[in-house]
């Protein structure tokens, strides 16, 4: 028996998610594993809503051994569990925060902060155009951050006086964090801090801020599992590893458990890797990664384990220390996100896609910056970096 179905026979995890994708990394119909989630069509609750549901107080007063999961730990979910004397997995809330936030990350990192790029963090009205630490090699623009940012959104790249001059007039007490500009692609990667070890998930090329998908910037709008085997050296993914086992450990040491991600971009002058973000969560790509190794699986009759299934474990304390996960060296996801100035009618587009093998989720999101649809393929759709193949140009054609 595989050692997911042993541990859920004994402990039976419920996992709560406002979007149901998220919770089916492993099959639905597994024994001991159960999904709580929005109906379709219906207006979407959140988390914490949908834990205080008759179903869900019902289920869980029916399993006396189970846990709750949700996709990501919040404080009014933890108030629910609480009142409800439910155990909960995830790792604390404000654990997620203080690793996440760009003001408190940096005094987390403590010593691998030297991972980062050069930065500096002060209120934002103290910043000055040209005597900023921060700034590129040209003394021209530079990356400004706001404490809390989701998908790139509250990222800002400052290319004058006046532009920065703006946001201090609009926010001028706001503590910011502003890093040097560095060029080029950017990646991340799943990886699951267990009791006995850090697994490093497999490198991805994230796909970001290209039209006609977002008009943000530096939206996170897709994974391609293909590309890093090109765009990457052996040194650099070597380099890419350490970086994220350092920060898995020191997640452990703050008492983490299960997924975390690391963002990195090179440096397309040096070839050096920088940390640019840390996800103290389970990452949007888990789902998909995960489906794309149980497809391996399948295939091989591997043994190793899916990036949600060692999640899984490890949130149950399960021994991993001689675990690997499978790696995924094919296949790629991109999000069109909503847009306020764009009204999308996707009804057609969605059918041709389906019906030439992609497979498109559909969300009821409206809140601009959200998923509108996830486009996915057993394939890569990138052949370089911010430069489409041609199952991407495909893709294109189709929504244009």
């Amino acid at each position: 028996m595989h050692i997911l179905e042993q541990a859920l026979q004994k402990n039976p995890i419920v996992y709560v998610t406002r979007d149901r994708e998220r919770a089916l990394g492993i099959p639905e119909n597994t024994p001991g594993y159960y999904i709580i989630s929005n109906k379709p069509g219906v207006a979407k609750l959140d988390t914490w809503q949908l834990l205080e549901q008759p179903e869900t107080i019902g289920l869980m007063a029916s399993l006396p051994k189970a846990s709750i999961v949700v996709f990501k730990n919040t404080s009014q979910i933890e108030a629910v569990c609480k009142k409800y004397n439910w155990r909960l997995l995830n790792p604390p809330a404000a654990l997620s925060a203080k690793v996440e936030e760009k003001i408190s990350q940096v005094e987390w990192l403590g010593k691998l902060k030297k991972y980062l790029p050069p930065h500096h963090i002060d209120t934002l009205k103290n910043i000055a155009w040209d005597a900023c630490p921060a700034q590129s090699k040209d003394g021209a623009e530079f990356i400004l951050q706001f404490n809390r940012a989701h998908t790139g959104l509250g990222t800002t790249l400052v290319q004058s006086k006046e532009q920065l001059q703006a946001l201090q007039e609009k926010f001028p007490n706001r503590p910011v964090r502003v890093t040097q500009y560095i060029n080029g692609p950017m990646f991340t990667n799943n990886n699951v801090v267990t009791r006995d070890t850090i697994l490093v998930g497999n490198i991805n090329y994230q796909i970001t801020g290209l039209p006609p998908f977002t008009d943000q910037a530096f939206a996170t709008i897709g994974n391609e599992w293909t590309l890093p085997g090109t765009l990457l050296s052996a040194r650099q993914k070597k380099q890419y590893g350490e970086i994220a086992t350092a920060v898995g450990l020191q997640l452990r040491a703050s008492g983490w458990r299960g997924l975390f991600g690391i963002d990195a971009i090179k440096d397309t002058e040096t070839g050096k890797l920088f940390l640019i973000e840390i996800n103290a969560r389970q990452p949007a790509s888990t789902t998909f990664e995960s489906q794309l190794q149980q497809s391996y699986k399948l295939k091989t009759k591997s043994y190793q384990l899916t990036t949600f299934e060692a999640h899984l474990l490890a949130l149950l304390d399960a021994d991993l220390k001689d675990t690997q996960l499978i790696p995924v060296t094919d296949g790629s996801q991109i999000i069109l996100r909503v847009q306020p100035t764009k009204n999308f009618d996707l009804r057609s587009q969605i059918l041709d896609l389906e019906s030439r093998n992609f497979n498109v989720i559909q969300y009821d999101n409206t809140t601009p910056g959200s998923d509108l649809i996830r486009i996915q393929s057993q394939h890569g759709i990138m052949s370089d970096h911010n430069q489409f193949d041609d199952i991407g140009q495909e893709i294109l054609r189709t929504l244009s």
